[in-house]
């Protein structure tokens, strides 16, 4: 599967943004898709997965009740709102997807990465 992100940009601090990735190359739906992040110096880092029906999904500490993963099978493409955007939260943001059957927190499980989008958080 190839995976595309987009939907980054440079918002203010308190702004909401959504990000999407668009999948291709295999039936979407057989896979379970994670949000990581990575910011200069630090490590590539969970943000959210979705299980593959989206019934399930699981957030890392520092987005709970900011940030929202979804996905539309139909279309393809999974999605990441972020509400409540803080300076912190700058980072290029990485979608990723996997067969796995059970929702996964670690980078090192996923087998596709996308490219990667760039969020910018001003103060």
């Amino acid at each position: 599967v190839q995976l595309q992100a987009s939907g980054g940009g440079l918002v203010q601090a308190g702004d909401s943004l959504r990000v999407s990735c668009a999948a291709s190359g295999d039936t979407f739906s057989n896979y379970v898709m994670g949000w990581f992040r990575q910011s200069p110096g630090r490590e590539r880092e969970f943000v959210a997965t979705i299980t593959r029906s989206g019934g399930s999904t699981r957030y890392a500490d520092f987005v709970k009740g900011r940030f929202t993963i979804s996905r539309d099978n139909a279309k393809n493409t999974v999605y990441l709102q972020m509400n409540n955007l803080k300076p912190e939260d700058t980072a290029v943001y990485y979608c990723a997807a996997d067969t796995s059957f059970v929702l996964l927190l670690r980078a090192s499980n996923y087998g596709y990465w996308g490219q990667g989008t760039l969020v910018t958080v001003s103060s």
